[in-house]
């Protein structure tokens, strides 16, 4: 993967960039979505925020081999403080972190937020808290993709804040579109869910030490949410 040839989840990521928009990619790792948004027209500026010195200097390099430095600025900061208000920011991408990661970056990060971009949001498990954020913030959900790509499955959530939502505890789980849509990647995913849950609780009625009934309960709601999913 680099600048010119994204790997099939940024490709997704990327196609929910709207057109025109001022990114903030957070976490941009080697900065390969903001710059090849830039080289093929598609959005007018990017910030690329970078927590780490080394991936931080990875796409410092890759915004200068691509001659973009007025283009795509390349900050050092934890979260959301690498963006300024005269960044006029009209899109954030966070991806492939853990989803309660993604959750704290935006809630800590609250102020910087002006409640008019589009979350772009690709995590890497931990999508219901993520989504339980969303709906006490005040973000609709307003589309949801599931892929599988070497062998893992990674869920993609555009958001924009909206005014008051409500989402059910099962449409926070699963996801309120991706529940709609039945596509077969979901369906096969929360097959292997299923099995992996089932075993789960199988291991639990064997344990020499007692496991918290809360934690039985919980996993055996979730066996019984899925069951019905696919029934």
């Amino acid at each position: 993967m680099n600048e010119q040839t994204l790997s099939m989840r940024l490709e997704r990521v990327a196609a929910q960039v709207p057109a025109g928009a001022r990114l903030a990619d957070i976490g941009s790792d080697h900065g390969y979505l903001p710059v090849a948004l830039m080289r093929r027209g598609a959005i007018a500026a990017a910030v690329a925020g970078e927590v780490a010195l080394t991936p931080f200097r990875s796409a410092e390099r890759t915004v200068r081999e691509n001659g973009l430095e007025l283009h795509i600025t390349v900050r050092l900061a934890s979260g959301l403080e690498a963006i300024e208000p005269q960044d006029g920011i009209t899109a954030i991408s966070i991806c492939g972190m853990g989803g309660e990661t993604i959750r704290d970056i935006l809630d800590s990060g609250k102020t910087r937020l002006s409640g008019r971009e589009r979350l772009i949001l690709q995590p890497n498990g931990g999508e219901q808290p993520l989504r339980q954020w969303l709906m006490e913030n005040d973000y609709r959900i307003l589309y949801e993709e599931l892929l599988r790509e070497n062998r893992f499955d990674y869920e993609i959530i555009v958001a924009e804040r909206a005014g008051p939502v409500l989402y059910t505890a099962e449409a926070l789980y699963f996801g309120p579109l991706q529940m709609q849509a039945r596509t077969p990647a979901f369906l096969a995913k929360w097959q292997r869910k299923l099995r992996h849950k089932q075993r789960t609780l199988d291991d639990f009625a064997r344990a020499r030490q007692a496991v918290p009934e809360e934690k039985v309960q919980e996993i055996a709601r979730q066996v019984r949410w899925i069951t019905e999913l696919l029934a």
